[in-house]
């Protein structure tokens, strides 16, 4: 009789499944375009991008992995890891979910919520788009005016500072080192901007977690 497969494994199946198929679909992208234009790329141009370039997507990509999946579960690690935009979307989501909720994300019940959480962000994201696909022309004039533009730049350090007062004040003491490391950070190096968010959150995170042990260990934490 075959055993029945329990719901973390079934969870892992189908992500390795989807995966490698997004992989292969993002992959056979360019190489579709190629063939059907003719515009083969140099091999020696596009070997020697890839060493300049594919070393730091490694490192990113080794450590968002290890940064992400405990905070997120293996579910929404699939799911995020698919449809991308993890830091700025799905992470919050998931957190904010699995903080409503009342549980961890390496819980049974949190592998299902931060799941849920991140599958409903993912559609309604597509939703918006489609929506935003068809409006845009009629609502151009209305989106570039210059009394809205400062609302629209404002976005997301609204959205991730609602976010911060929520976790910050459930520990203030945590959150005062990797604050001033950031700070520290973006105003010393003016070359980090927006586009290295996905560098600067593991390394926030790996920071915290190894000051936290420090301050555990001399016992600064309640």
């Amino acid at each position: 009789m075959k055993k029945e497969m329990s719901y973390i494994d079934s969870i892992h199946r189908s992500g390795r499944i989807w995966n490698l198929s997004v992989m292969v679909i993002l992959l056979l992208f360019p190489v579709a375009v190629s063939l059907i234009f003719g515009a083969v790329p140099d091999m020696h141009g596009l070997i020697m991008g890839l060493i300049a370039t594919a070393p730091m997507y490694w490192a990113v990509g080794v450590i968002e992995t290890f940064t992400f999946i405990p905070m997120l579960g293996a579910g929404g690690s699939y799911l995020s890891f698919v449809t991308g935009n993890i830091s700025n979307l799905k992470l919050p989501c998931a957190i904010n979910a699995l903080e409503q909720a009342g549980v961890k994300a390496n819980s049974d019940e949190g592998e299902v919520v931060s799941t849920i959480a991140i599958a409903t962000s993912s559609i309604v994201t597509t939703l918006i788009i489609v929506v935003g696909v068809l409006l845009i022309v009629p609502l151009s004039p209305l989106l570039e005016s210059p009394v809205l533009a400062p609302a629209f730049a404002q976005m997301l350090p609204a959205l991730f500072g609602g976010l911060g007062v929520v976790f910050i004040s459930r520990n203030w003491k945590i959150a005062i080192a990797p604050v001033i490391l950031m700070l520290v950070l973006f105003i010393c190096v003016p070359a980090l901007d927006s586009g290295t968010v996905g560098i600067m959150v593991p390394v926030s995170v790996l920071f915290t977690l190894a000051v936290s042990r420090i301050m555990y260990k001399k016992k600064m934490l309640d």
